[in-house]
């Protein structure tokens, strides 16, 4: 099971959900986004592709876009499997 990334959440990037509610406040950059991951998933729904297929090749392209982003994450999930470690006392602190 996947699990939700809290550092790329839309509430950790400030963003906040688009509704016809708020559709005029949102920055035109971020509509163009919104946009476009629309029509991506939408041309994948057409050629019948797998969600799961759709998902990891948007989130590998997310990755791409944004040198460093993959080794921040694995990094911040070593922090977190060494802290839960620790709290187990199955390795020492520094």
């Amino acid at each position: 099971m996947a699990q939700p990334n809290p550092a790329l959440s839309p509430a950790a990037l400030n963003l906040e959900p688009v509704t016809d509610d708020t559709r005029d406040e949102v920055p035109a950059a971020w509509k163009d986004v919104l946009q476009l991951l629309r029509r991506a998933a939408k041309l994948a729904a057409e050629h019948s592709a797998e969600t799961d297929l759709f998902m990891q090749a948007a989130w590998a392209a997310c990755l791409d876009a944004r040198p460093g982003l993959r080794e921040q994450l694995e990094d911040k999930e070593l922090r977190a499997q060494l802290k839960k470690l620790r709290k187990r006392g199955l390795i020492a602190s520094a």
